[in-house]
């Protein structure tokens, strides 16, 4: 395996923990947290998820732009050769990145005091904007994914 497909694979299973992270929080665990466990539950279960998964997060955003300079060093010879499809790949990770921040920085705070003090209904308004800034960051993540899938071969 050659340096630059290795830095590929290690890219795309960045990408896909964290975009198939996200799909599957949002479409599977969600919907069956709801249907199976009352607010407090539901509440407790996302304060142990999330620590959990964005442990795994964090070391995509590292890893996405060490292998994504890494292969555009290899693939393009840097910077000034960049195709476009790789600074819209490059925009849209920092969109990610910013709302993924916004959710550790400033909305997982509310919600860990909230369900620390058992306040429900606060824990529930912080989870809501939570999922509502994850299911941006999920669309973002799509939409980054098909870029790169549909982009032309290196």
């Amino acid at each position: 395996m050659s340096p630059f497909h290795a830095l590929l694979a290690l890219h795309n299973l960045a990408a896909l923990v964290w975009v198939g992270g996200m799909f599957f929080a949002w479409m599977i665990l969600r919907p069956a947290a709801v249907s199976a466990l009352q607010p407090p539950e539901r509440l407790r279960l996302w304060f142990d998820v999330f620590p959990r998964f964005f442990l795994w997060v964090w070391a995509a955003v590292l890893i996405l732009p060490i292998s994504g300079v890494g292969m555009l060093h290899m693939g393009f010879g840097g910077f000034a050769q960049m195709p476009f499809h790789v600074q819209l790949m490059i925009g849209l990770y920092l969109v990610m990145l910013s709302l993924f921040l916004r959710v550790q920085l400033l909305l997982l705070p509310p919600l860990r005091r909230a369900v620390e003090a058992g306040d429900w209904p606060a824990g529930g308004a912080a989870l809501g904007d939570i999922r509502r800034m994850v299911g941006a960051n999920l669309l973002v993540g799509v939409v980054l994914v098909f870029v790169a899938v549909a982009r032309p071969s290196f």
